[in-house]
């Protein structure tokens, strides 16, 4: 399978900080690729740099075969871009906003109206509303629909879901993946874990560096420590005290519960507990669990 995106030893600087180093990954012909990182990673630095709006210091890419700077007017008329900002025009209506980017790139929305359909038509019964008027979910949609109405051969997608509702997110990366049924290779970003499931490779990135390269499934199979789910009224102090505790090798907040691993191998809950003992710990339950891409991106940063 050929590859889309690739890119070689790309970094990049602002003043002091070091927004990306030493950076190499490719991202294959038809896939959805996730860039996961928390905000401050480097994942929109990046973006800017592939789709020709920023210059790296160092290093080189290549979308669709064309470099970065040397052919930047070719990659900017095949590639879709929808940055983390809403950026289309607020005082046009979703119908103007649609059919100005198709005139832009020499196209209208008929001739390409079967890749926006299933997108689109949610938001088409509001097509004369302007798109500052829009809910976060429908300027979501609109923005996609825009990004995609000239029928890119690469689309970037910046931490789309960002500030969008759970159901929005979810009708979001189902669309995504109907998407690849016409050959669009996709390179998303989100500092949102969860949705690591729904790509096919993903990139795990932290303070300009890629952590680890891998498929969700295989990243989470290459965790080998025993991983704990405890759970507790007073979460905040028994946090506290676990971060201190001699034996702690990891332990951090995730969601309702606080995820634990301890130093001693194949040590089993009773004998956590009873190590817990002399702590003074208030009531708690435990139990052990199976890893998730989080676990994994806590472990990489330890490292």
């Amino acid at each position: 399978m050929n590859n889309d995106i690739t890119i070689e030893h790309i970094s990049k600087t602002y003043d002091d900080v070091k927004a990306l180093n030493n950076i190499n990954f490719q991202v294959k012909s038809a896939e959805i690729f996730g860039l996961i990182g928390p905000d401050g990673a480097g994942k929109t630095s990046l973006f800017r740099i592939l789709t020709t709006l920023l210059l790296p210091d160092a290093g080189n890419a290549f979308v669709s075969g064309y470099h970065i700077i040397n052919d930047y007017k070719k990659i900017r008329s095949i590639i879709g871009y929808m940055p983390g900002r809403f950026s289309l025009y607020q005082d046009l209506s979703v119908e103007e906003n649609l059919s100005l980017f198709a005139s832009i790139f020499g196209t209208t929305i008929k001739e390409n109206y079967d890749l926006v359909k299933d997108i689109y038509s949610q938001i088409e019964p509001f097509k004369d509303r302007k798109a500052g008027q829009l809910s976060g979910g429908m300027k979501q949609k609109l923005a996609l629909s825009c990004a995609l109405i000239h029928r890119p051969e690469v689309l970037f997608l910046d931490e789309p879901t960002t500030g969008v509702d759970p159901v929005s997110r979810k009708e979001f990366w189902s669309m995504l993946k109907n998407l690849k049924a016409y050959g669009i290779t996709i390179l998303v970003s989100t500092p949102y874990m969860d949705e690591a499931n729904m790509c096919d490779r993903i990139g795990l990135i932290q303070e300009g560096d890629i952590l680890s390269i891998n498929t969700p499934e295989k990243l989470i199979k290459s965790f080998s420590k025993d991983l704990f789910s405890i759970k507790t009224s007073k979460k905040h102090k028994l946090l506290s005290i676990l971060k201190s505790y001699e034996y702690t090798h990891s332990v951090f907040s995730f969601g309702d519960s606080i995820h634990y691993i301890d130093i001693r191998p194949e040590i089993s809950i009773s004998e956590i507990k009873n190590s817990f003992e002399k702590l003074e710990l208030p009531d708690y339950s435990i139990n052990m669990v199976n890893p998730s891409v989080e676990d994994c991106f806590m472990e990489l940063m330890k490292k």
